[in-house]
């Protein structure tokens, strides 16, 4: 008798990729030409940083963990900060609401049922007092996620350490101030594309002279991976916006070593494990290439890529909420992987309101546990030779590196966002993986596959609908007890400022210390710049 042929074991599915679509192979194997890896990668801390920009990386310190946190007003954001500075949190990050970030008064109508909504409410020199009452400005690293008003948002941060006899010089943080993100992305942008550049780069320079341990924007392919792009277009479209502001300010007349170094990014950390470490690792390498060899920069630090990461807030579901916890926790574990200076964790009840003080707390915990219970830290790049990763992160940084000539063929980013062209590459991406999970090519659990009857959870935190009542009053009666010569004034400069070439930060810090209000700013930078429109330029 023959013996029957034996059946092949049946897979998942047939073909294998990652998310961003590049094929998976069963096993890696070092490659035909393989070299010495230090030789190839540089070690850590050494370029192309590839493995790391500090040599010791978590075996000198942990990353910052913050937790990204901000609702209703001032005073009731100012206790979630004094809340999570006791529950070990090691830096601050400020969310603030729609109307604060469009540049709009609380008393907008514009503004009526979003005042303190996803965010806290910012719409005066008063409002800052009390957000930041008591917290160590000195001492502790504050990031403010913040774009089209940045320069405001910042000018009252510090016009208060001002106040408080804080030298500018100890203030450190992070504002994100990356505005092309919004045009690609995410929507809250105010004046067009030039205008928000010039904006930008004044920022840089004033910050260089008067707040030198601040980071000066945050160029963040979060949002652009929220939108739907995936992992290549992320750090393509990151970079390509990263170098159209190094363009900007060497164009204006810095150079590139006084500015380079104080750029920081902030990339989304998502499910797919691997890509996510190799994705970190090849904007690192791609970027050190780009500074140094593109614009020529000598400084080490000007050739750095620091980032800080957050968990894909995309990726939470309603449906089960409790297993978000799940999701997060691999997200931040690619994040350590793969080597971020800062990280923030999700809350598992965000994709139903703002997180509770218990939710973001257990968020907080996953960071600590991974810190000092999983030995994630323990290694310098401890995923670092692994065929996989190493072959991903080239292919990676291949592809991303092509999307970004096309970009330069364009004209450059500024250019591309005008022809409207990232914009539908990530719409593209996100349609095509709306329909992967339509059609069950993509399990997602408790959505697709896994379901269960449940009823949503009671215990979320609501937004007391006063709040917004409060807010409008309080900026009423600021506007009565204020100089308001002073105030018109201060932005009768600001307009002379904006409408010739001088710097507008001093005079932004002028007309808040004067107390002119958030969209007063921004109405009279409105009446100069005019206002973008989607698909107008």
């Amino acid at each position: 008798m023959s013996e029957k042929p034996k059946s092949k074991s049946k897979l998942r599915k047939e073909k294998f990729e990652t998310d961003a679509g590049i094929p998976l192979k069963d096993v890696y194997r070092p490659p035909e030409d393989a070299v010495d890896y230090d030789a190839e990668l540089g070690a850590p801390g050494q370029f192309p940083y590839t493995r790391g920009v500090q040599s010791t990386m978590y075996r000198g310190r942990f990353w910052t963990m913050r937790q990204y946190a901000g609702f209703g007003n001032a005073r009731e954001s100012n206790k979630r900060y004094h809340y999570l500075l006791k529950q070990g949190q090691t830096g601050l990050s400020v969310a603030f609401d729609l109307p604060t970030q469009m540049g709009r008064d609380p008393d907008h109508a514009l503004a009526r049922g979003e005042v303190g909504r996803v965010g806290v409410s910012i719409a005066s020199i008063e409002d800052m007092r009390m957000l930041l009452d008591g917290l160590p400005l000195g001492e502790v690293s504050t990031s403010m996620t913040i774009n089209a008003t940045a320069s405001t948002l910042l000018a009252l941060y510090v016009a208060v350490a001002d106040e408080r006899g804080i030298a500018r010089s100890t203030l450190s943080g992070t504002i994100q101030n990356d505005i092309l993100k919004e045009y690609i992305a995410r929507g809250t942008y105010i004046y067009p594309p030039r205008p928000s550049m010039r904006l930008i780069v004044d920022t840089f320079a004033w910050c260089k002279a008067e707040v030198p341990k601040w980071n000066t924007i945050s160029i963040s392919g979060y949002h652009i991976r929220e939108a739907g792009s995936d992992a290549v277009q992320e750090v393509a479209f990151t970079l390509a916006d990263g170098i159209a502001y190094v363009e900007a300010a060497m164009k204006a007349g810095l150079d590139v070593d006084e500015f380079a170094g104080r750029l920081s990014f902030f990339f989304n950390a998502h499910n797919v494990l691997i890509e996510e470490v190799a994705k970190y690792r090849a904007a690192r390498r791609l970027w050190a290439h780009i500074m140094k060899e593109r614009f020529g920069a000598k400084d080490p630090k000007s050739w750095q890529l620091r980032f800080h990461a957050q968990t894909a807030g995309s990726s939470l579901q309603a449906q089960q909420p409790l297993v978000n916890v799940v999701r997060t926790t691999v997200q931040a574990l690619a994040a350590t992987l793969g080597g971020a200076q800062s990280l923030h964790t999700n809350a598992f009840d965000e994709a139903l309101a703002l997180p509770t003080e218990t939710s973001a707390r257990l968020a907080l915990r996953t960071q600590q546990v991974l810190a000092h219970e999983s030995g994630v830290g323990d290694i310098v790049d401890p995923l670092g030779g692994s065929y996989a990763v190493e072959s991903l992160t080239s292919e990676i940084e291949a592809r991303a590196a092509d999307y970004i000539k096309r970009i330069d063929e364009m004209g450059g980013m500024v250019a591309a966002i005008e022809q409207m062209w990232p914009q539908k590459e990530i719409e593209q991406r996100a349609y095509e993986y709306q329909r992967a999970i339509e059609k069950r090519e993509k399990i997602i659990v408790g959505v697709n596959e896994f379901q269960m009857d449940e009823a949503p959870p009671t215990d979320l935190l609501k937004i007391d609908p006063n709040l917004e009542r409060e807010q409008t009053t309080r900026l009423g009666e600021l506007r009565k007890k204020r100089d308001g010569q002073k105030s018109a004034e201060a932005l009768r400069a600001l307009t002379a400022a904006a409408q010739g070439s001088d710097n507008l930060l001093p005079r932004i810090v002028d007309c808040v210390k004067s107390s002119v209000t958030v969209g007063e700013i921004s109405d009279a930078l409105r009446a100069q710049f005019g206002e973008h429109r989607e698909g107008r330029h």
